[in-house]
């Protein structure tokens, strides 16, 4: 996709446009933003994921009026007849091609913020109640309908009385009913309820990662450290005199810390390189089948599980950083921007870019582009 240019999927409007007049700035109604829309998923194959340990789900219902809220695995769903209930499969692009390119629509935002797709199916009356989500989120209508309610709510307060993060004071400003191919733009914190018209409703859910700066700073410390090297030097205090508060911190210990923190984050490309290993890091429940070096001739794309991103001096694939320059780097670039190199483009690599490809394809990272 082209960032400059008009596109149906964002109601006419460039993706450049978008970003400048929407994104984490006010809700955008799509009407048939994807034509002939198809689910990744059917119903079927959404019950047999949600029935696996390795699949992140949910089985949210109302029934009589009473939230409950059930985590995956989920051996067994109620009837479609039955009214007021939710299945929500998490991260449906690491497990079926057809989300992935679905997910990948949505490559004009920065894969470092692209989370994942969501899939919820509903039967009649069913959803999640009123709630706000923490970063910005695309809803797609696949199959069957749904009303939105929506608010810029800012007194929101949550329920205490339920399993999950209801608002209970939802003032709703507008309301939609989305058919199949209708998508809905929100920005973080915007209150929103959809409720399931009809039995069959499929609702796909683009999801972008938004860390605290607390949870961002977890995550890099301990990456950080690596980069310490103090040549094993211990703490001293020759100086230390006699103290009568042997509870106190001394300030000398505290600055030996401090210098240390400090020497981690100014190492050269140590926050970078925390930064690109910690976005790139797959989740949890992720993992890769072994493959076979890639055969000569061939192309190679990126196995839809993995991420891969790049900076200046680094490019990073699932939690890993290497070091690249000159051609291989504007290649891995590529591969990293299109998540596929041509078999042309694969020969220009060096051999030592060509061994760590092969070494990728065999870790199950990459997989070979057939002609």
């Amino acid at each position: 996709m082209h960032v400059d240019l008009p596109t149906p999927m964002l109601g006419g409007l460039s993706p450049a446009q978008f970003m400048h007049k929407h994104w984490q700035k006010q809700p955008l109604l799509v009407r048939q933003a994807f034509t002939n829309a198809v689910p990744p998923a059917s119903l079927k194959t959404l019950a047999a994921l949600a029935a696996q340990d390795d699949v992140e789900s949910r089985l949210v219902t109302a029934f009589d009026g009473e939230w409950k809220l059930k985590q995956g695995p989920i051996a067994r769903l109620p009837a479609m007849s039955k009214p007021g209930w939710t299945l929500l499969v998490q991260g449906l692009d690491q497990h079926l091609a057809e989300a992935r390119e679905l997910l990948d629509r949505f490559r004009f935002v920065p894969d470092a913020r692209l989370d994942d797709l969501m899939l919820s199916v509903a039967s009649d009356g069913g959803g999640v109640g009123p709630h706000f989500d923490s970063y910005d989120v695309f809803l797609i209508q696949l199959a069957g309908r749904r009303r939105w309610r929506i608010g810029a709510q800012r007194d929101a307060v949550l329920r205490d009385d339920v399993p999950l993060k209801i608002i209970g004071n939802f003032k709703p400003d507008d309301e939609f009913v989305l058919e199949p191919g209708d998508m809905l733009y929100l920005p973080p914190r915007w209150a929103h309820d959809g409720v399931a018209v009809g039995p069959g409703c499929i609702t796909g859910s683009v999801g972008f990662r938004a860390s605290t700066a607390e949870a961002l700073a977890a995550e890099l410390l301990p990456r950080l450290l690596d980069e310490v090297d103090s040549g094993g030097k211990l703490y001293s205090d020759p100086r230390q005199e006699a103290t009568s508060e042997p509870g106190r911190v001394p300030v000398a210990l505290l600055e030996f810390a401090r210098r240390a923190v400090e020497a981690a984050a100014q190492a050269p490309h140590a926050l970078e390189r925390a930064l690109g290993e910690a976005l790139t890091e797959p989740k949890a429940k992720v993992w890769f089948e072994p493959g076979e070096p890639l055969e000569p001739g061939l192309g190679a794309s990126l196995d839809r599980r993995s991420r891969m991103l790049y900076d200046a001096a680094h490019v990073f694939l699932n939690g890993e950083s290497f070091r690249a320059g000159g051609r291989d780097a504007a290649l891995m670039h590529r591969l990293a921007d299109r998540r596929m190199l041509t078999a042309p483009e694969v020969a220009r690599l060096s051999p030592g870019a060509r061994e760590l490809l092969d070494q990728w394809t065999e870790d199950g990272w990459v997989q070979p582009l057939k002609p």
